[in-house]
């Protein structure tokens, strides 16, 4: 029985799949539902657990070739919130792009990975290395 790291079953599973160059959507509470993505919804309540905690978790097991995340997110948020995401993000590739191109990325992710984060913006788009 796993004592540590990631233990959910569905979590695993679908990181499990993810090869070369595939991708993996992790979104805030109110992200839309992609019928055509399987989607593990981890909500507790809002702001439970939030992007970057569940981030941190895959970070160790995962080999991320690039990051992408909305332009917006940089005027939206306070400095203390990027900070907190930049913290994570710390080595790694992030492209910025417009909530809109963003958002095209989407569907062709393995899965998406739902949490309670109410980050405006915070959504991010993992790119396996």
């Amino acid at each position: 029985m796993l004592q540590q790291g990631i233990l959910n079953p569905a979590i695993l599973s679908l990181v499990a799949r993810i090869r070369h160059t595939n991708t993996l959507v992790i979104a805030d509470w109110a992200f839309p539902y992609w019928p055509q993505l399987e989607t593990v919804d981890i909500t507790l309540t809002k702001g439970i657990p939030t992007v970057v905690q569940v981030l941190e978790f895959l970070l160790p097991n995962f080999k991320i070739g690039e990051l992408f995340m909305a332009e917006e997110f940089k005027t939206s948020n306070q400095s203390d919130v990027k900070n907190s995401f930049n913290r994570v993000f710390e080595g790694l590739k992030v492209t910025y792009e417009p909530h809109i191109e963003f958002k095209l990325r989407v569907p062709s992710a393995i899965g998406l990975i739902r949490t309670g984060d109410p980050t405006p913006y915070g959504n991010i788009i993992i790119e396996s290395a």
